[in-house]
This record gives structure tokens, sequence and C-alpha cells, in this order.
């Protein structure tokens, strides 16, 4: 178990490339290989221990202890090894994308925001002025995949297993059989889920989070994390305002409450109402990774 994130150690990671049909899979500790912390060492446990010991004299030892606290910091200890590790692959992964001065956008959100459909509708409307190459992570199923390659941009599919989210190592082996050329843009869709995402690096330029009006408008207030990482919200399905419960601008106004700095649009990747400000973002923020002058996340700008 992966006290980050509690998603499960035993995850079969596994890479399919759907140009080639090569599938390749991946060790589920990659990241945790060097982490020897094992489930006897992370307990949360009362327990009483009256024994006796007899070494040539007879006592007793009453040990009546609480090992909350060694649980507690062998946690931490973990979560800092693992995202340390995360890190500084992330920190690879971005030298690479800025050698070739390739704009990579992290899309997240919670399942069913219309992730691939955005996707979908953005390689098909502008792969004639921009070259795309997609990397595509779920749980399980190239069902999205399928639906990208027939779009016309070149996908990978990660399958995660039970792991919720994608990491900087898995990103890593999805390049070396995507190989995305000079001057692209690598649009990567993250496992569906509004928290492990945020804490996990991949060495994008940005992360972009994807809001349905069908979740509801207080998100961004539950899951402050997530929107607190993301550069661009984009608020999705806007054609379905007029039959849901769903305040834009107390939306909007949540977003800022916990990320002041977050740009915000409004779109419906199904009637194409709002898209060209979202294509005009993306044509924008490649050009400026091609000038080397994309703003640096946070994490990556710090020494």
């Amino acid at each position: 178990m992966c006290e980050t994130c509690g998603c499960s150690d035993g995850a079969e990671v596994k890479v399919v490339n759907l140009e080639t049909g090569k599938a390749l899979d991946l060790a589920s500790k990659h990241l945790h290989d060097d982490s020897h912390y094992h489930a006897h060492h992370i307990h949360d446990d009362n327990h009483s221990h009256d024994h006796v010991h007899d070494h040539d004299h007879d006592h007793d030892h009453d040990h009546s202890h609480n090992h909350t606290h060694h649980s507690r910091a062998s946690t931490v200890l973990l979560e800092q090894d693992v995202l340390a590790k995360n890190a500084a692959l992330a920190a690879r992964n971005r030298a690479w994308f800025a050698g070739r001065e390739i704009l990579v956008l992290n899309l997240v959100s919670g399942p069913g925001a219309g992730k691939t459909t955005l996707l979908e509708r953005t390689v098909r409307d502008l792969r004639h002025k921009q070259t795309f190459f997609v990397i595509e992570g779920d749980q399980a199923t190239t069902n999205d995949s399928l639906r990208i390659k027939a779009a016309g941009a070149p996908v990978v599919q990660i399958n995660t297993g039970s792991g919720c989210h994608l990491d900087a190592d898995m990103v890593a082996h999805g390049l070396a059989e995507l190989k995305p050329s000079f001057g692209s843009v690598l649009l990567i869709e993250n496992v569906g889920n509004l928290v492990c995402p945020a804490m996990f690096d991949l060495g994008e330029s940005a992360k972009v989070a994807i809001l349905s009006v069908t979740e509801g408008d207080d998100k961004p207030i539950k899951y402050p994390h997530m929107f607190q990482a993301a550069s661009l919200l984009l608020i999705n399905k806007i054609d379905l305002l007029p039959y849901v419960d769903f305040e834009l601008d107390r939306c909007q106004a949540y977003a800022r409450q916990v990320n002041p700095a977050i740009e915000i649009m409004t779109l419906s990747a199904t009637t194409g109402e709002g898209l060209e400000t979202w294509f005009d973002w993306i044509s924008a923020a490649s050009r400026r990774e091609r000038g080397g002058t994309f703003p640096q996340p946070l994490e990556a700008a710090m020494p």
C-alpha cells in the first residue's frame, strides 16, 4: 500500500503503443524500489505486551506502548521518499521537454468531466496547425486511446491497474514509445481523480483542470489542492447549464479563492462553444515554450 496516496503497490502498470501495438509491463514498485518500508513497520495499533523473560533471573515487563507515533513518522518518511523520487524524475522529464521546446499539458479532472472529448476535439480541429502527441492514463482499457488515434494524433496508453494517478516514471516510459517531435504539444490525460494527481509532478509545463457543470460548483473548495496546482481551469459542458444546479459565478469565485492566479475559461467540447479561446491559449503557450518563456511550475522554480 502506497501511504502517499492510498493506491496499491500491487498495481500492474502497462504502457501500450497504439501505433505499433507494443505493450510494456512496468514494475509496480518503480518509485518504491529503494524504500524499505514494509507493512510491519507501518502500523497504528495500541497493544499491551505482557510477557516474562527468563534470563538467569525472572522479571516481568508490562509494555503498554502506543505505536501511533511510529506509524506517523514512517508514513511521513515514505511520503517524502516517494515524492522526492518523483520530483527528481519529473525534473529529468522537464529538462528533456525544454531541450525540445515541447509544450506539455497535464489534463486533470474527476471521472466524466469530458477530458477525452475535449482532447478529441482539440486534436481534430488543430492538427493542421499544430503537431500533437497524447499520453492517455486510465486504470484499464485502451478505449480513450483509440478515440484519440481516430482523431489523428499519435498516442500511448498507460494503464495503471489499481493506481489512481500517473507519475513521472510512467510518463518517461511512455515518452520512450511516443517520441514526440521538436516543438510539438504533448497532451497528457491523467487518471480521473481530483486528489492524487495534484501531488505528482510529471514534468509538465502546466496542469489544466477540467470541471464539468454536472459535478457541482463547489469542487474547487472541496478539492483545493488540485485547483491550487492548476494554471488553467476549463469549465466544461456549459451547454448543460440550463438543466443543472450550477452557479458559474460562484464556481469561479471558489476557484480564485483557492488560487487567485488561476485562469478560467468556459466551454463546451460537444457544441464547440468557447473552444476558440482554449485553442488560442494552446497556441500562445506553445509559442512561449518555444521561446523559453513559459512560467515554470512553483515546485520546479524552487531551488
